[in-house]
């Protein structure tokens, strides 16, 4: 009997984070646009009200994963997120591109270890969106564009 080799691998892999990135660039150019909706508010308000949301989602995956460990750090994670935002609000832009790589990082970390289950997609999702807005908020400040009224 001769074995039989086996099938090559297929791109599905590659195919599984590719469809989630697009929509995370599709919702990072919404994000990005958001201050323009909400016109009333200092861009760095909008953009730092976005950050805690992002990293708040985590939160609720780590209720879902039900580790109590798991849960503690990611509130953590979420509440110095929570601070840089907030930091950013009267201080330097540069905290919000700070806060939105750092989350991006986060996002790449968490789709290579799967440190809280049941994620799948969102974190190729979420980095796409994080390193689109962060991109653009470093354009706008080299643009000279104002963040606070």
């Amino acid at each position: 009997m001769t074995p039989v080799p086996a099938p090559a691998p297929t791109p599905r892999a590659a195919q599984s984070i590719r469809t989630p990135a697009l929509w995370g660039l599709a919702f990072g150019a919404i994000q990005a646009a958001a201050p323009l909706a909400l016109w009333w508010l200092d861009q760095s308000t909008v953009q730092a009200l976005l950050l805690v949301l992002i990293a708040a989602v985590y939160i609720g995956f780590a209720v879902a994963d039900g580790r109590p460990r798991v849960i503690a750090v990611e509130s953590s994670v979420a509440g110095a997120f929570t601070v840089l935002a907030a930091a950013a609000l009267t201080g330097s832009v540069w905290l919000l591109v700070l806060g939105y790589a750092g989350h991006g990082l986060k996002d790449f970390w968490q789709e290579r270890s799967h440190y809280v289950a049941g994620t799948r997609w969102w974190p190729p999702f979420c980095a796409a969106v994080d390193c689109l807005v962060a991109a653009v908020l470093v354009i706008e400040i080299f643009a000279g564009v104002g963040f606070h009224h």
